[in-house]
């Protein structure tokens, strides 16, 4: 789907269909760690293909942590699948309504984001989307890739928080430290803490949280 309204500063659609937004400087010096976050579920409330800014509600503690991980100069990155641009159920003009309502609502509270990276690619989209399974859609890891390139972000020492268990799985397929599932979204159903748990490996711990605010206690990051 074309974009008919300007894109916000930071942003554009890469070659492959893959929103790509950078809203931090970025140092040229060093690599830091990022805290990945699952949009719907996570960090606003979970109510299915949003597409009206004002459906959009942050999830109680998602500003306070966010705030934390800003001061602790740890990268907060978005990385959001977003099929419903792809089934054409909305537009990239409904996302970035809903997206500057998100942003501008965390800044209000004195947090904000460094990244924001969205996925349209479904295999039930439309064309240009329809893809079996493109690697930027969770749970590959193409939009944390993305990410890292862009933010100059070190992988190794970072975290993701989902909803779902793809969400951790991107995570592991991205090589970061850990993940945790929230119970906020879809992860209160107990499929998805079990299919979270089997992803834990020597190299990549997995917690179960009841929401983000229980992140800051769970990951190192912000300790």
């Amino acid at each position: 789907m074309s974009v008919t309204v300007p894109l916000p500063p930071g942003a554009a659609i890469d070659a492959e269909g893959v929103w790509c937004q950078v809203l931090a400087d970025v140092p040229d010096d060093r690599s830091r760690p990022a805290l990945f976050l699952d949009r719907d579920g996570v960090v606003i409330e979970e109510i299915g293909f949003l597409a009206r800014p004002e459906d959009a509600f942050l999830v109680p503690g998602a500003t306070a942590v966010i705030a934390e991980a800003n001061q602790h100069d740890v990268g907060i990155v978005l990385i959001t699948n977003q099929s419903g641009i792809g089934r054409g159920y909305f537009g990239w003009d409904a996302f970035i309504a809903v997206q500057q309502k998100i942003l501008a609502d965390l800044a209000a509270m004195g947090a904000r984001v460094d990244g924001v990276f969205a996925c349209p690619h479904h295999p039930e989209a439309l064309p240009p989307y329809r893809h079996p399974d493109h690697p930027a859609r969770k749970p590959n890891p193409g939009m944390l890739q993305r990410a890292q390139r862009l933010l100059r972000l070190d992988l190794a020492s970072s975290w993701i928080v989902g909803d779902r268990a793809i969400d951790l799985e991107a995570g592991r397929n991205a090589g970061l430290a850990g993940g945790v599932l929230v119970a906020t979204g879809f992860g209160h159903d107990t499929s998805q803490r079990a299919a979270s748990r089997a992803l834990a490996t020597s190299g990549f711990a997995v917690q179960v949280a009841d929401s983000i605010a229980d992140v800051p206690a769970l990951v190192p990051l912000l300790r």
